[in-house]
């Protein structure tokens, strides 16, 4: 029987271990990625950033369902599309606690400005940065290219007799290239604990999921390997989780790698500088359904459904289906607008490197 009929018929799925203050939990992150995206995009029409922005607006049920099923020391290697995935990991452990292993909203808003306080030191404004002491592989613009850098990452850990798991995120585009194929191949071989979540946004650019894969599942890729290949609804944060936990369950007791497809959808353009072509190369109608169910609003309704927020709490903050320009603080929840506060309000205190650093790790010293 394969792990993704064991999980259909499964009683208890992964999200009734759950406390209630876990489910409130990935509410508020869900909250927090979402006005991550639209503080930036702010504060791009004020002026004060530079460079290209990657919106995971939609998007964020893959993201906090899938890191919230991991324990600290587990690795990931995200894409562009994740910058939230740098703060959100392990996120569970304290929003500020410095010992948490995910790098804080300080340092990645630092980033974003091109600030000398920032991961990569203003060598550029988004996600191509990462941490060895933090579990997170630095991320690159090939993409696909880092999932034989995370199969190494996993044989490492199984050498060293660890149970630690380590997952790569990537686009649906990614599943045609070879290095893909080549990484998940090894990894089946050698058995590796190594889970790659595909966002299949539907979008690889400007290219339609129909261009790079003839099988109606990205997942379906899977077979070819003989590894699990599990589709989650990617609208539906508690849907990837449980999905994303039984995958972490089975690389942990040393059964190999695996798959998972969250069926999502991107918002925008493939980046700010491609909002406007986008509205010609997809249809009004297919973004306005691919947009229809708002994680926020999918996790607001399940958690009245289950009676663990009453709908008055429930519909205090309202952000579903909102734009930058439409949202408002009054939209988010007051810890999550005061934290990236403090990130931003770092940020722009934090200078700029002096000149001399530019020739720095270019060349070994």
């Amino acid at each position: 029987m394969s792990i993704g009929k064991k999980l259909t018929e499964t009683k208890k799925l992964p999200r009734h271990s759950l406390t209630r203050e876990d489910y409130l939990e990935i509410f508020k992150q869900l909250f927090l990625a979402r006005y991550f995206d639209i503080r930036l995009i702010k504060e791009k029409k004020r002026g004060r950033l530079r460079g290209t922005l990657y919106s995971s607006h939609n998007q964020e049920a893959v993201l906090v369902g899938t890191l919230y099923a991991l324990n600290p020391e587990d690795w990931i290697s995200p894409i562009h599309r994740d910058m939230p995935a740098f703060f959100l990991k392990d996120l569970k452990s304290g929003w500020n606690n410095p010992e948490r292993k995910g790098i804080s909203i300080e340092q990645i808003i630092c980033q974003v400005f091109g600030k000398v306080d920032a991961p990569g030191r203003a060598r550029d404004n988004w996600s191509h940065i990462g941490s060895r002491e933090k579990k997170i592989i630095h991320s690159t613009s090939m993409l696909a290219g880092t999932i034989p850098v995370a199969a190494g990452v996993a044989l490492s850990e199984k050498m060293r007799g660890s149970d630690t798991v380590v997952v790569t995120y990537n686009g649906e585009g990614s599943t045609a290239r070879g290095d893909f194929h080549e990484a998940i191949n090894y990894a089946a071989v050698k058995k590796l604990p190594m889970i790659t979540v595909i966002e299949n946004n539907m979008w690889a650019y400007g290219t339609h999921v129909s261009e790079v894969c003839n099988t109606p599942d990205v997942a379906d890729r899977a077979k070819g390997f003989d590894i699990p290949g599990i589709v989650a609804d990617g609208q539906d944060v508690f849907d990837v989780y449980d999905k994303m936990s039984q995958l972490v369950e089975y690389a942990r007791q040393g059964n190999g790698p695996s798959i998972l497809e969250c069926k999502t959808y991107r918002a925008y353009g493939h980046g700010d500088h491609d909002d406007n072509r986008a509205d010609k190369y997809r249809p009004s109608e297919d973004v306005n359904s691919g947009r229809s169910r708002d994680p926020l609003a999918v996790c607001r309704e399940y958690l009245v459904n289950e009676n663990i927020l009453g709908k008055d709490d429930a519909n205090l903050y309202m952000a579903d289906n909102k734009s930058a320009s439409q949202a408002s603080d009054e939209d988010f929840p007051e810890e999550v607008i005061n934290y990236l506060k403090q990130g931003v309000d770092f940020a722009i205190n934090s200078g700029l490197p002096e000149a001399e650093e530019g020739g720095m790790w270019v060349f070994k010293e």
